[in-house]
């Protein structure tokens, strides 16, 4: 390790906030790397890297229980990266549906933005009126 750095520098480095590498500790996805005798956590270069992993794997939709796992496949020495990649598919899968759910979500509201007549008045808005229906 080259330099040992306070959890604020640590945070600045990462381009996070310092809640959110407390936040990181208390879910067990980092540890500072020592402590000073008053209690002030220090943090390396290994800790920068691990921080900006887990904020690229949120960036690409993975929870942390799930960057839980990528970490823990990360450390096992003589692994083969066929976790890595069935994690990767099942993000992947995720994404595709939640895709297909907007699509359907853009269909809908486009939908009922051309039913709205907009010189009626509120009591008879059609978007008001079809959301108050029962879903089909």
């Amino acid at each position: 390790m080259s330099e040992t750095l306070t959890i604020g520098r640590a945070a600045r480095l990462a381009k996070v906030n310092i809640q959110t590498l407390h936040y990181y500790e208390r879910r067990g996805l980092l540890r500072p790397e020592s402590r000073l005798e008053s209690g002030y956590r220090l943090y390396g270069d290994e800790s920068i890297k691990k921080i900006r992993f887990i904020k690229n794997a949120q960036g690409l939709g993975f929870t942390l229980n799930e960057i839980a796992r990528l970490l823990s496949l990360q450390t096992r020495h003589g692994g083969q990266c066929a976790g890595v990649r069935r994690q990767a598919q099942a993000r992947l899968d995720s994404v595709k549906e939640k895709m297909a759910s907007l699509r359907a979500m853009e269909k809908a509201l486009r939908r009922l933005i051309r039913t709205c007549a907009t010189k009626t008045m509120i009591d008879t808005c059609q978007i008001l009126e079809c959301l108050e229906e029962q879903p089909r």
